[in-house]
Formats: structure tokens, sequence, C-alpha cells
């Protein structure tokens, strides 16, 4: 029989967000694919796990990828998991799932944390439906991305790093103008969890003078007209 490839989602923060399913699954696996084997070893450490640990990242995922296909093939079952989240939103674990799926082998994912849904449902905004964008691109397509988001009726979701969250809310306010609402969402289900909300100057106001720290979900307001679309005439 083939093996089972397991989707498992750990917690964002807070390790007291892990569900008792996914304890199961990581303990009855054959191997577990981490995306960092330092940073998920304090969460296996706490629950006892102690299933063997196998890297599975963005620099090595394009070459482990088909002998894992392989291992599964002969029966092994392994479980994906990555730092914090659901695996392949915004992390690795795509190209292990297409394999699979191309090879006939079951895909189970489980239901667990994912940072951009809390931040969505605390935001205020409209989610019945709702545009995740994920990270940025740094450079080459970011302002071409912007633009094409600027007519955009949907909420959007946006994942960023700390040290570039300023120049993010910058390029924000330059497409979207200054009365588009936004809300910052810093380190969810952790200690220091805090929320900044309000349009995007008064948010730009709040932390030019600050040091952010942590993981940040923004969530920008999908509302159209002159006064929040400077591009607008």
């Amino acid at each position: 029989m083939k093996g089972k490839l397991y989707v498992v989602p750990t917690p964002i923060g807070n390790l007291e967000d892990m569900t008792f399913r996914a304890i199961k699954i990581l303990k009855e696996v054959d191997i577990i694919l981490a995306e960092d084997t330092r940073t998920s070893g304090k969460l296996l450490s706490f629950y006892e796990i102690k299933t063997h640990m196998q890297p599975y990242h963005m620099h090595n995922e394009h070459f482990v990828t088909e002998k894992i296909i392989e291992q599964l093939n002969n029966g092994k079952n392994y479980a994906l998991i990555s730092d914090a989240g659901t695996p392949a939103i915004s992390d690795p674990g795509y190209l292990i799932v297409a394999a699979c799926v191309n090879n006939e082998i079951t895909v189970e994912c489980l239901p667990g944390a994912t940072a951009f849904v809390p931040a969505l449902v605390v935001s205020g905004f409209p989610i019945n439906q709702f545009l995740f964008v994920g990270f940025l691109p740094i450079k080459k397509g970011r302002k071409t991305m912007l633009e094409g988001l600027v007519d955009q009726s949907q909420t959007m979701v946006f994942y960023e790093s700390p040290h570039k969250i300023k120049k993010t809310i910058d390029d924000l306010l330059t497409n979207f103008g200054e009365n588009r609402k936004v809300v910052i969402c810093r380190e969810l289900s952790k200690k220091f969890e805090e929320i900044i909300r309000g349009s995007l100057v008064e948010v730009k106001t709040q932390i030019e003078q600050r040091t952010l720290k942590g993981e940040i979900v923004v969530v920008l307001s999908g509302e159209k007209g002159e006064k929040n679309n400077p591009k607008e005439k």
C-alpha cells in the first residue's frame, strides 16, 4: 500500500493552539518534514513527540521531493509542517502536494492555525469575500501588483516582515490614498499581540516612530471611490 502525506498546521505563536489530532498524527507518522528542524524541535519537545524530522524548505524542496515520493509509494507516511501555521500558504508545501496528486498518493490536510484568518475576523471589514495576496514582491513586480489591486472591491490580506512594514504602508498609501482603512495585526496569539487600526495615513503616523517586531498581517479594506483612490479623476 502507498503511504499518505498529512499536511499539519502548527501554532502561529501560542503552543497551546495545537489540536489533539495534529499531535496524534505527528506521533504516528514515520517522518515529519519540517521547514526548520530547530524551530519545530521546540514544538515537538513541548508535546513529547519523538518522530524523526527531515528538513524540507524552499532551498531543498526541488531536490528531495522525488525521493520523498518514492518513500511514500513504498508505504511510508509523512507529515508536512512549517515553522508556523498551515504549510503551503506562503510557505513550502505546494511542490510535495502537487507531486503526491500526480502520483495518486493521498494527501490529507488537517484544519488548524493560519495567521490571516484571525486577522480577517478582527479587522471588522467585510469578509464574505476577500483576496489573499500574501507577501508582496520585494522589488520587481511590486509596483505593478499594487497598481493592479487599486480597483479591488474585496478586502485584501498581506503578509509582511517587521523591517518592511513601514515601506509597505507607504506604498499602500501612494496607491490607495490616505483615507483607505487598514488594520495591522502583530504577534497574533502571542503575549504581545497588537491590533493597529485606522486610515493609511493614521496608521503611518502611529508606527513611524516605532520599531515593530514579530509576524505581521496587514488587512486592507476594499472600499473604492475618489476619497480612497488618488488615481481617479
